[in-house]
């Protein structure tokens, strides 16, 4: 019997037109579109394995910034090269940013909607479906063995218990994966998947050479993603307001380790107390919106820029303000990307640091768990308390605060994906359209 041939490799057409379909997708954070990218990539079209992905993933955790959209970029140099990249970075950003402008006018100049808030409402709930499914898959194809479990549910306590820095949990699992490779061998680092290779999988196995030829484009791509970020930053310093928005969040582009979670509350803080751009109800606003628009979550960052700059120039300056906050918060992603990935892709089949990577895979299980929870507990209750003191504290609901709508959207929203079958953009629509029960009940 002939072997099944390789699947068909996307042009650069398709790649585009998927990684727009992603960003206008991407609702819920970091896990939830991180779930949608392995649901599009590797699940339907299979233009990436497990292990790419995974290999991928591993690395943008690494990072400072919001790695969904790191990931994004990776896999599109991966490819198609420099444009590629360029391409699933920046539609995977677009989105996000335009829908959080045009809310951000509206907010500035007639305040909430309650039309857009109940929209957006069932997207959260449909949202966090679609985390808890992306994580019992991931969890299924990476966890082999006692080692990664013990490890996932480690890395999980230390987050949600323990309130641990995210990146300690992320050394700490990548030392310890880097000195025990063989106990994440079975599958750590994802597992083969029946049937012809990825498409990706199958062009690197026919070229193997490929990745050395798209390396000096991407370093010099990546020098050029530096200057282009420094280059604001530079021409704007001194001056008031717009120097600081620059300033700020440049600064905030290499210290976000961990996603925009680990650093909000210093945002908050700075943005509120010292330069008093906005106030702590204005920054929960944009952070309910960040949360429910597609996008990196980081993108209050776009909010609090747009509000900065609004209070400087109106709404010329405020979308100035806002587009200066993008551009210093992400083009730092597209020179990490191009500058590191292909020193990691040369190294993908070393023992030791594919044993270190799948130690971070088995520790991410466990952050996207915490992700999930963190994020369920918001969307099905309105009040979370912390309880407990010191080096142990816990998020607990309280439980008389539960929405009944959401835990209602959330259930329809898992009957549509797990029982119907239904596809994400299905879903999402008819659990959205649903939210606006909460507009006519009040």
């Amino acid at each position: 019997m002939n072997a099944e041939p390789p699947r068909a490799f996307p042009t650069y057409a398709e790649a585009v037109r998927v990684w727009f379909r992603i960003g206008c997708l991407s609702f819920g954070g970091p896990a939830g579109q991180i779930a949608l990218m392995h649901r599009e990539v590797v699940d339907e079209r299979h233009w990436v394995s497990d292990t790419r992905f995974l290999h991928a993933l591993n690395f943008c955790t690494l990072l400072p910034g919001p790695e969904a959209t790191q990931l994004a970029t990776y896999l599109g140099w991966l490819l198609h090269g420099v444009k590629g990249g360029i391409a699933g970075g920046l539609l995977f950003i677009l989105p996000g940013v335009a829908v959080m402008l045009a809310l951000s006018i509206v907010y500035a100049t007639l305040g909430e909607v309650p039309l857009v808030a109940a929209l957006f409402f069932g997207l959260k709930c449909a949202v966090l479906v679609l985390v808890v499914e992306a994580l019992l898959r991931v969890a299924r194809r990476a966890l082999r063995g006692a080692v990664p479990w013990a490890l996932a549910v480690a890395a999980f306590a230390a987050l949600f218990v323990f309130q641990l820095p995210f990146p300690l949990v992320v050394l700490t699992a990548a030392l310890l994966g880097f000195a025990m490779p063989k106990a994440f061998a079975a599958g750590g680092h994802g597992t083969a998947r029946p049937g012809p290779p990825a498409s990706l999988d199958a062009l690197l196995a026919a070229e193997p050479g490929r990745i050395a030829r798209l390396t000096g484009a991407a370093r010099r791509a990546g020098l050029v993603a530096l200057a282009l970020w420094i280059w604001p930053v530079a021409m704007l310093y001194g001056t008031a307001v717009w120097g600081d928005i620059a300033w700020f969040f440049s600064k905030m582009a290499v210290v976000t380790f961990g996603g925009a979670y680990a650093v909000l509350a210093y945002v908050a803080q700075e943005a509120v107390e010292h330069y008093r751009w906005l106030t702590a109800g204005q920054m929960l606003t944009g952070l309910g919106l960040a949360e429910t628009t597609p996008g990196p979550l980081i993108l209050v960052l776009q909010f609090v820029g747009f509000l900065a700059g609004h209070a400087q120039g109106g709404i010329w300056g405020g979308v100035f303000g806002a587009l200066l906050t993008v551009w210093v918060t992400f083009m730092p992603c597209f020179a990490w990307i191009f500058l590191g990935a292909p020193f990691v892709e040369r190294l993908h089949d070393s023992p030791k640091l594919k044993g270190a990577l799948a130690g971070v895979t088995a520790a991410v299980v466990g952050v996207i768990a915490n992700l999930a929870l963190w994020f369920g507990l918001r969307v099905l209750f309105a009040e979370v308390r912390q309880v407990g003191a010191g080096p142990v504290a816990l998020d607990v609901p309280v439980l008389a605060s539960l929405d009944p709508l959401a835990a209602v959207l959330a259930g329809l929203a898992a009957v549509c994906l797990f029982r119907l079958k239904f596809g994400v953009v299905k879903t999402l629509g008819l659990v959205a359209v649903a939210g606006l029960v909460r507009l006519a009940v009040g």
